[in-house]
């Protein structure tokens, strides 16, 4: 392993990550992806299956990467899916912006720290950003 066992260790969580969203959206027809495309965006279920195919994908091929085995499309994959959490991120922060008077401060300081720290993962492992 060239890398560190923290970058080992980030990569085997991001990979997993999208594995298990991947599948819980496809099986289960929930997870995050509901709960962004869905709910907060209001989009068709169909677009959310699509979304959660290529998350699996792309966690599948982040881990076989981590055994050098390459997939050119994996960053366009995982920008996708970045820019997908960025829009939801923008909407959450709006939301919470409007509806200041209604929600715990600190439960949405953590739950938008969660979604930004998947997103800022999403964007290193594109490697277009990070």
């Amino acid at each position: 392993m060239k890398e560190g066992i923290g970058i080992f260790l980030w990569k085997l969580s991001v990979a997993l990550y999208l594995i298990a969203n991947g599948v819980i959206g496809l099986t289960k027809g929930g997870g995050d992806f509901k709960t962004i495309l869905v709910d907060a965006m209001s989009l068709p279920p169909v677009i959310m299956q699509i979304v959660a195919v290529i998350a699996l994908v792309a966690g599948i091929a982040i881990l076989l990467e981590m055994f050098n085995i390459q997939f050119p499309f994996l960053n366009t994959l995982i920008l996708i899916i970045a820019i997908i959490w960025a829009i939801y991120v923008v909407i959450g922060l709006i939301s919470w912006i409007s509806n200041t008077g209604s929600v715990d401060f600190w439960y949405m300081l953590q739950r938008l720290a969660v979604h930004v720290m998947v997103l800022g993962s999403l964007l290193i492992a594109s490697k277009r950003f990070g």
